[in-house]
């Protein structure tokens, strides 16, 4: 939550130029609070375990957040239990028609990664969500393939094979530590990457309207954004849980499928130890950051976005 202190305090510019949410008396007063709506389109293969993760990280924060799961139209999720969808999702379909408008929008990784954007069945209709945020979502938030698709939507960035599966805990850096998305982090955290493709960076930095704001040599651009953070692009899973690198490579090893030890991520690099979370913390801050700036950023009335 922001804290109210006089314009005149020297703290007002310095905590300001730090990225820290502070606000006036005058504004404070002409303030009206309401819930935050945000979407999320679930596109993940462990469709439940998802939804969990990602409603524990935005359920840390003090503000109110409403929720609509949305679910495509022109696929059929072979993940869900049955009815699951029926019951708890909105169709992404009339959201677009009706050109219902929300404070924040996730939109998750999906298992495609390996397809050409245009052969994912359906690619029509999610580029058609991506073109109704513009307008009708203050912030979206893209995640793994999400982001992927985005920016290739978007701006036309390419994504590129990578030599292997990029799997595991890996060190990101941050590019500027006074942009409100990392206020609190260190120069350097950890995060969960498990990917074969990557946007390709030059693409990236190259662009006038992109940011790269996190990366590293060895997992390459982690966080970019656009339009001063309406559009926020991620390349990891921030939000994955203890165990789900550990049940995604023994799903893979069960498949005969070639899949190296998640790095970084067991003890001593020992699959039947333990994992140790490294990386919940700057989830939690990074969620709670992005929630803080869209709830100070955007229109009390939607209908002015």
């Amino acid at each position: 939550m922001p804290i109210k202190i006089p314009k005149e305090l020297p703290a007002f510019d310095a905590l300001s130029r730090e990225g820290v949410f502070v606000m006036t008396e005058a504004r404070a007063q002409a303030q009206d609070i309401r819930p935050l709506r945000v979407g999320i389109i679930n596109l993940m293969p462990t469709t439940i375990d998802t939804e969990i993760q990602l409603l524990r990280l935005l359920g840390n924060s003090p503000l109110q957040v409403d929720i609509t799961f949305l679910n495509m139209g022109t696929h059929t999720s072979k993940n869900a239990p049955p009815g699951h969808l029926e019951k708890f999702y909105t169709s992404a379909q009339e959201i677009v028609r009706l050109n219902v408008r929300f404070d924040g929008l996730i939109i998750t990784g999906a298992p495609v990664e390996t397809l050409p954007f245009e052969q994912v069945d359906y690619w029509d209709e999610l580029t058609k969500i991506i073109d109704y945020s513009q307008k009708n979502v203050f912030s979206t938030l893209h995640i793994c393939w999400g982001a992927q698709a985005g920016l290739y939507r978007r701006y036309g960035i390419q994504k590129k094979p990578l030599g292997k599966k990029l799997f595991g805990i890996f060190p990101h850096a941050v590019n500027d530590l006074n942009n409100s998305l990392f206020r609190g982090f260190d120069d350097e955290f950890l995060a969960p990457q498990s990917r074969h493709t990557a946007s390709d960076r030059d693409e990236i930095a190259a662009h006038p309207l992109l940011t790269i704001q996190s990366e590293t040599n060895e997992a390459g651009v982690f966080i970019s954004t656009a339009r001063d953070g309406r559009e926020i692009y991620v390349s990891g899973h921030l939000e994955y849980d203890p165990l789900t690198l550990d049940r995604e490579y023994r799903r893979d090893v069960a498949k005969g499928l070639p899949i190296e030890v998640p790095k970084n991520y067991y003890p001593d690099n020992d699959p039947e130890k333990k994992p140790i979370v490294r990386w919940r913390a700057h989830a939690n801050l990074f969620f709670d950051n992005w929630l803080n700036y869209v709830y100070q950023e955007t229109p009390y009335n939607l209908e002015e976005l």
